[in-house]
Order: structure tokens, then sequence, then C-alpha cells
């Protein structure tokens, strides 16, 4: 087990769902931004880091009929999978370090909440970009969401980094237009505010 992967399955073996920093009771940012891509419920879409979230549940219940969540930890990926009870099965689950994760399929959109801004290391981003690059469809979407530049420079103990519009459609490079971008004020469990950086972008 790599020390990425014994961090996160840690903090979900010791703390509920509900109580992370990043928990949202209701996923409605990411799922206006997908809304807005005007995608086909039949195209595949995957959520990286996903977790415990409840963008999932929401998107099922939104209509999506091919819907994927990734995580590196196994324990966030089980309190979202014994939550949907009998529509788990409706769910494509996937344990993995998507630095390490070699994509079987390709999908119609990739969503992002939170995990690209813990990839400091410009290869690790490379890393990432590459993956995306090979996994997205022609004209795909690509929703990211990370910490803005006034937003925290640490999460979970492990530092962050934090993104512009301007920055990620620089980093993202010509492959990648970026079509729209927001900011969010999420507040955590315990009421304290963080500034994220929501875009997205479609694939050239």
């Amino acid at each position: 087990m790599s020390a990425r992967q014994a961090h996160w399955d840690n903090i979900y073996a010791t703390k509920p769902a509900n109580s992370v920093s990043w928990f949202q009771a209701s996923a409605r940012p990411s799922l206006e931004m997908i809304r807005a891509t005007g995608i086909e419920r039949a195209e595949p879409v995957i959520d990286i880091g996903g977790g415990a979230s409840v963008l999932a549940d929401e998107l099922l219940h939104d209509g999506f009929q091919d819907v994927t969540v990734l995580d590196i930890a196994a324990p966030a990926l089980k309190v979202c999978h014994d939550r949907l009870g009998s529509r788990a099965g409706l769910v494509h689950w996937i344990v993995a370090d998507v630095l390490t994760w070699k994509p079987q399929r390709s999908y119609g959109l990739w969503h992002d909440r939170a995990a690209f801004h813990f990839l400091t290391e410009p290869q690790d981003r490379l890393t990432y970009r590459d993956t995306v690059e090979h996994t997205l469809t022609p004209g795909g979407w690509l929703i990211l969401a990370t910490f803005a530049p006034d937003g925290p420079e640490k999460c979970s103990g492990l530092p962050v980094h934090r993104w512009s519009p301007e920055g990620l459609a620089a980093e993202w490079g010509d492959g990648f237009q970026l079509i729209e971008s927001l900011r969010e004020e999420h507040s955590t469990p315990w009421g304290a505010p963080q500034s994220f950086t929501w875009s997205r972008f479609r694939k050239l």
C-alpha cells in the first residue's frame, strides 16, 4: 500500500464522512456544471476522487445511466456504496490511485472536485493530464474544482496547489478550451469558509 493510499484510508477509517472538511450534503455545484454541458444522460461519466460524495446518488436521480466513481480509498467508496443500497449496482466502482490507474474505456465527462489540487508536483500533474487526454472522448468535458488562490494552503494535513481559472487554463494548454469558471464559497461542517475555483473545459 502506498503512503498516499494509507493516508486516505486512515482518514475515512477514523472520521465520519460527514465530518471531513470537503463534505457536502448536496453536490449541487457539481450537478449544475454537469447539466450545463448538455451531455446526454447515456454518456459515460466518471467522478475522480468521488469517495463518499453524494454526487453518484444525484447523478442517478438525474437520469444518468453510466456512472463511475474512482477513489484511492476503499473505505470512502464503501460509504457511498452502502448509502446507495440496491442502487449501488448501477454504479461502476474503481479503487485506484488516479496517477497509476490504467483506464479500460473512454468517458464523455470527467469530474474532479478537490483531487487535482493535491497534485503539487509538475510531473504528477502531467501524468494526470495525460490520463485525461487519453480517456476523454473527442469533444468530451472536463470539470475541475480546486482551491482558489485565497483558499486553504493545506487540506487533511497535505499541501495543495491553489488555482485561478487563468492558471488552470494555462496548465491544461491548447488541447482544452475553458468554457466556464465560477467561484464557490464552500462551508466546512464546522462553518469555516473555503474558496473554490470551478472550471469547465471542453476537450478539443
